[in-house]
């Protein structure tokens, strides 16, 4: 028992959504008896309110026969076979309707509790159900006592709305010989509906309660141990080293590429120290200039030093190397908004290298 105790302390994580539904693929899943009870006493009073007269009319016409001429009928006779044949068939079809009501109304208890549930699993025989110790845990476990104290407390509720109905009423009960058959039977319709319907406004907020209690505790049930996170994390997402370890590796690929794209760059924009673009514009092939490679410290100083071992000229612009790098990725197009000065850049790089003629002045010269 201290080491189930023990166990249960060190579950101090909310359970993850893969547990919740794997619990749910197992059946495993909150669900308050009282909620059943609660639709059960529901169809009870639709049956008795809606249904009653109608359902007293089919049974009473069936076994009419019998009540006005029953020594009409021998016991051996065909005809009494018949009949007694047609009248369990009239009644079973008049009760019907009735348990389909129940059946319909115990199907929307459990999907209005969890939903639609298929699962065998707690068919299957297991031998953990055999154990002296899980059964008296379950006999005077702390679930066992609320179910016990939550018994005692409907019990003593219900019966006490029952004696409110029903004790005013004392005197008009003795006195039911005195009315006639068919006033009895719609007094004890009446009565019993008001019965059924004040023991359902009791038996709303139990089932809403014990709801919300039933659901707490397979919420506290389902919690998990650190190490039960971490290692359900590893199955479902791959151990976090693992991941740690390829994405360094892909970072670093990406680095190369990167890297191999500057010698054929136009020009790299830098910070002067902390950024570094690098830039590349084909007037056949692009619509505008493309970063072909970016970083900052020491990716922006090993981009610098790329580019000047390949005489790609660097050209300092501090406020165009943040805005280029904050709002283009690598192998992107410039925005508009920065084509004024790249092409201001470009151009100036373009003369350097002597691709364009320069100044209309030094031509006339």
């Amino acid at each position: 028992m201290a080491e189930e105790q023990k166990d249960d302390a060190q579950k101090t994580e909310d359970p993850t959504p893969k547990r919740l539904k794997d619990a749910r693929e197992k059946g495993q899943v909150a669900r308050s008896q009282e909620m059943n009870h609660w639709f059960i006493i529901l169809g009870f009073a639709l049956v008795l309110g809606v249904m009653a007269p109608w359902i007293v009319n089919r049974i009473g016409l069936a076994l009419l026969p019998f009540i006005e001429r029953p020594q009409d009928f021998m016991v051996e006779s065909a005809t009494a076979r018949t009949l007694m044949y047609d009248t369990v068939k009239e009644i079973a079809i008049t009760l019907s309707l009735p348990f389909l009501i129940f059946i319909v109304l115990a199907l929307a208890s459990g999907f209005l509790q969890f939903g639609l549930i298929f699962s065998v699993e707690s068919l299957k025989p297991k031998l953990s159900k055999l154990s002296l110790v899980s059964g008296f845990k379950k006999i005077f476990g702390t679930r066992a006592l609320m179910e016990f104290l939550k018994g005692v407390l409907k019990i003593a509720l219900i019966g006490g709305i029952i004696t409110a109905v029903i004790w005013p009423e004392g005197q008009t009960i003795i006195n039911l010989s005195d009315l006639q058959p068919q006033e009895i039977l719609i007094y004890l319709q009446t009565e019993s509906l008001r019965l059924l319907i004040a023991v359902l406004a009791v038996m709303t907020v139990i089932a809403a309660m014990d709801f919300a209690y039933q659901r707490y505790k397979h919420i506290q049930e389902m919690r998990m141990t650190r190490q039960e996170v971490r290692d359900e994390t590893k199955q479902s997402e791959g151990d976090p080293l693992v991941k740690s370890r390829l994405r360094q590796i892909r970072m670093e690929r990406a680095k190369r590429r990167m890297m191999a794209a500057v010698p054929s760059a136009d020009v790299v924009v830098t910070n002067p120290t902390h950024y570094s673009i690098a830039l590349k514009y084909n007037s056949d092939e692009m619509n505008a200039p493309t970063v072909v490679a970016k970083g900052i410290d020491e990716v922006a100083l090993r981009i610098r030093e790329v580019a000047r071992q390949n005489e790609v000229p660097l050209v300092e612009n501090r406020p165009l190397a943040r805005a280029l790098y904050d709002a283009v990725e690598i192998d992107e197009e410039i925005p508009p908004e920065h084509y004024k000065a790249v092409a201001e850049i470009i151009g100036y790089v373009m003369r350097i290298r002597g691709q364009i003629s320069g100044r209309s002045g030094d031509t006339q010269s």
